[in-house]
């Protein structure tokens, strides 16, 4: 080693006490692009080093495979800002006084935000980066602020030097992302602020919003200058505070600070799903794989490039089985309906043996972990399918079915439903058998879509503990199909699981305000009510599961994120994610109750 280089060691050596001990969280930037050369100004670098992240500049290429290995590795991007978006992309002709535009830089902007809203990675847009976001998710744009605008513009064009505030601009009174950003070090902050001092460079500005999206800060001549999205990962400014923050602007810097931790918690959300085993206990996918396959990602909100991407590892995959009637002509179809469902997941497993496999245990479940492996597990939804005879559930059980919901919308020959007429008074006579059988055979009895007397009956005749696979809480949303309070503490006391649904109508009696925010705080009620042991997640995606920040299984990333957040430890949100879920399976399995 030459002399320069070992002096050079020796000084990174001797001050390693200032080298923090843990990973630096991975913020990749978008390059702008000059003259056929990706370059960024230094101080978008400079801002994200000050606030504690590592930053990685994105070369301006569009090979998206390429880019996705590129954003599989990052816990966090920003969008910089350069030239104006080409208006085509909002369906306009361009205008006079439109700016400067470059293909390859919109098609690689686009791409890059794509692959990172797939995967939820935690988004801040300045500038451009603001204008892009909307455009995205199907906002608006000014070609131009003083063609299109008003007369009254501002000059957001400023002259003055990129660090100095040209005016201000209003915060939205209500505790946004932009907010928190702005409080970020501030030991408490009880009062938001009502407006801060930015500089002012560009003449594209966001005209419309994107649906859901929110506005966050105004200029004076009435110019959005920032927005957000309530629940995904996503926020941005129209400002630059980059040269600012490297100034000592410290309210600017604050911005930074606050994304930097986002991207903490991403990647702290990343390490834990390498970690745990993470399960859906509830989709009805098999619905729809008449016209779908498991390994495109294409057509439905569960496949095996959305697990990947939303690092998923297990699916519960239902035959849903219409209520119909029960003469013996009708129980047969129903009978053969879910046979012919099951067999065509077993399908899409042998068409992906590589990517993909059956399980039928906890076991299996880690053995598909270890080997870098989507598990796919099968259940029946609604008993209806086993018609009267016991030995169809003995045929389902060797197909590998995990787990059988007891019915549907509508009372059957095993039980009354939440929405049926309370044919039985609870559980049936033949239905009593089944449960025993199912005890017998290992089989887990799910108790979503019952009635509050079936689910008694339920937990009184059955020796094992019990599950409730797409269920939410009544105290929260007061639905038929949720569990009580008490049924909540009665199935905890018989060592059962609540899977919490995402399903709009059962999570918000406002179903169309539904949001992942509401699901955390199912989640959380049933961890205050009866501890950390008892919850779990079943989405019902593609069975009209979806919520607002959470709408397939790459999204189900967030449920992590949001865990985190709200301060629970690694081992709390692997029992939430997949440990509790299995200690039923084991205890179903192996006769404990």
């Amino acid at each position: 080693m030459s002399v320069l280089l070992d002096t050079l060691y020796k000084n990174v050596e001797s001050s390693a006490s200032t080298v923090p001990s843990h990973r630096l969280p991975k913020i990749g930037i978008s390059a702008n692009r000059k003259e056929g050369t990706s370059c960024i100004a230094e101080p978008y670098f400079q801002s994200v080093v000050m606030a504690g992240g590592a930053p990685v500049l994105i070369p301006v290429i569009t090979d998206i495979h390429t880019l996705s290995s590129i954003v599989e590795e990052l816990d966090g991007l920003i969008f910089s800002g350069g030239g104006d978006i080409n208006p085509e992309y909002l369906g306009e002709a361009p205008i006079p006084e439109l700016g400067d535009t470059d293909a390859c830089r919109d098609e690689y902007d686009f791409l890059l935000l794509k692959l990172a809203f797939d995967r939820q990675v935690p988004v801040f847009g300045i500038c451009r980066g603001h204008q892009l976001i909307n455009v995205a998710f199907g906002g608006t744009l000014y070609q131009d602020i003083h063609a299109q605008h008003s007369k009254e513009a501002l000059p957001h064009s400023q002259e003055e030097a990129r660090d100095v505030a040209t005016h201000t601009v209003t915060l939205a009174p209500f505790l946004s992302k932009l907010q928190a950003a702005l409080h970020f070090s501030e030991a408490s902050s009880h009062r938001l602020s009502s407006s801060i001092a930015v500089n002012s460079i560009h003449h594209q500005a966001v005209k419309d919003p994107a649906p859901e999206f929110v506005a966050t800060a105004t200029a004076p001549d009435g110019v959005n200058e920032a927005m957000e999205h309530p629940e995904y990962p996503i926020f941005s400014v129209q400002w630059h505070p980059e040269p600012m923050a490297v100034s000592g602007n410290e309210t600017m810097l604050n911005l930074f600070r606050y994304y930097v931790r986002q991207a903490e918690v991403y990647a702290r959300a990343k390490t834990l799903h390498r970690k745990m085993i993470t399960i859906d206990s509830h989709t009805d996918t098999p619905m729809i794989f008449q016209t779908f396959d498991l390994g495109r990602k294409e057509g439905g909100k569960v496949n095996l490039p959305l697990m990947r991407e939303g690092r998923l590892d297990a699916a519960f995959m239902v035959a849903y089985i219409p209520q119909g009637d029960r003469d013996a002509a009708s129980l047969q179809k129903a009978t053969d309906y879910a046979t012919d469902r099951l067999t065509q997941v077993i399908e899409q497993a042998k068409r992906y043996p590589h990517q993909m496999g059956i399980a039928q245990s906890p076991d299996e479940l880690r053995r598909l972990k270890d080997e870098d492996k989507k598990a796919i597990l099968l259940g029946i939804e609604n008993g209806y399918a086993l018609g009267k005879d016991l030995t169809n559930l003995y045929r389902f059980r060797q197909m590998g079915v995990s787990y059988i919901t007891l019915c549907h919308n509508g009372d059957n020959d095993l039980c009354d439903s939440a929405a049926g007429q309370a044919e039985w008074g609870g559980l049936s006579p033949f239905g009593k058998e089944v449960v025993a059988e199912m005890n017998r055979l290992g089989v887990m009895i799910d108790v979503s879509h019952a009635a509050d007397r079936t689910f008694y009956d339920v937990l009184e005749h059955s020796t094992r503990p019990i599950i409730a696979s797409h269920s939410s809480c009544r105290a929260l949303c007061n639905h038929r199909r949720n569990l009580d309070d008490d049924q909540i503490k009665a199935l905890a006391q018989q060592r059962g699981v609540m899977q919490i649904c995402l399903y709009k109508g059962f999570i918000n009696e406002s179903p169309d305000k539904a949001s992942l925010s509401d699901a955390i705080r199912h989640i959380l009620h049933v961890i205050d009510l009866v501890g950390i042991d008892y919850a779990g997640i079943g989405s019902d995606f593609d069975g009209d599961g979806e919520l607002i920040g959470c709408r397939a299984a790459n999204e189900l990333m967030q449920i992590t994120m949001r865990l985190i957040a709200e301060g629970l430890d690694d081992e709390s949100i692997a029992k939430i994610w997949g440990g509790n879920l299995m200690r039923v399976m084991s205890e179903v399995q192996n006769g404990i109750k």
